[in-house]
């Protein structure tokens, strides 16, 4: 309005994308970097979902591991926007909230384009889509407290001596009273860390390949109980550390 042009409004947007700084003499200064992205990563409560799922979260977590298919229904879109936004913290060394897609309609149009993605978190209001298997590895019904895993993937989700660990790790670390939702998605990724170690211990590089890829004959030296094998096998696949 004050100079009757467009020009000054890209001047400060290009200004913001290429120094993180715009000025102007009304609104004073923007900094990009007082909004780090991390905060809005952690604005969900992790507490919350614990609380309502506890044990049962670890198969969310194992679900978001190995780049699953989540579905999530409640009819209130706020209920579904504020569950699904906190889930992607729980594969926390990814920060990849690409996956959400938090209003999904059961229209051919936004099907289509939600089938064309690898792994997801979707949310609806329409209870149908609980009949809809060809949409997920995971269902959610988070009106009712439900989680249900698709026959699908039922062996690639075997639960294990390892799932149990992380089940208890996460909710006796949600149900501490002294500890922040912060805290507790940190120490769910530190036993992200630890699994990851030991995947890449299992690795080799070959073939003139930059990436490590999963050594089968060293995971099996190991003697891992067999649903922590079938989970590392999995994980290396979702992590792209399988051979073709």
């Amino acid at each position: 309005m004050k100079h009757g042009t467009p020009v000054k409004i890209m001047e400060s947007y290009i200004a913001v994308l290429t120094k993180g700084i715009c000025q102007s003499e009304e609104n004073g200064s923007f900094l990009s970097k007082d909004f780090d992205a991390r905060k809005a990563y952690l604005a969900g409560s992790i507490k919350d979902i614990v609380s309502q799922f506890g044990m049962e979260t670890v198969i969310l977590y194992t679900a978001l591991m190995l780049k699953k298919r989540i579905v999530v229904y409640h009819p209130r879109i706020e209920a579904i926007q504020e569950f699904t936004r906190t889930l992607p913290a729980l594969a926390w060394h990814r920060q990849d909230w690409s996956i959400l897609h938090s209003y999904v309609h059961l229209n051919e149009e936004e099907i289509e384009a939600l089938k064309a993605c690898t792994g997801y978190i979707a949310g609806f209001t329409d209870s149908e889509v609980s009949s809809r298997q060809d949409l997920y590895d995971v269902y959610v019904n988070l009106a009712d407290s439900e989680i249900t895993i698709s026959p699908g993937v039922k062996e690639a989700m075997t639960m294990g001596k390892l799932h149990k660990e992380i089940g208890q790790l996460i909710v006796q670390s949600a149900e501490d009273p002294d500890k922040s939702d912060s805290q507790v998605i940190k120490d769910i990724s530190l036993k992200t860390k630890e699994i990851l170690t030991t995947l890449a211990s299992l690795t080799e590089v070959s073939d003139g390949n930059e990436k490590p890829t999963l050594n089968s004959e060293v995971l099996k030296q190991k003697r891992f109980p067999p649903a922590t094998e079938n989970f590392l096998v999995h994980l290396a696949a979702a992590e792209q550390m399988l051979k073709i």
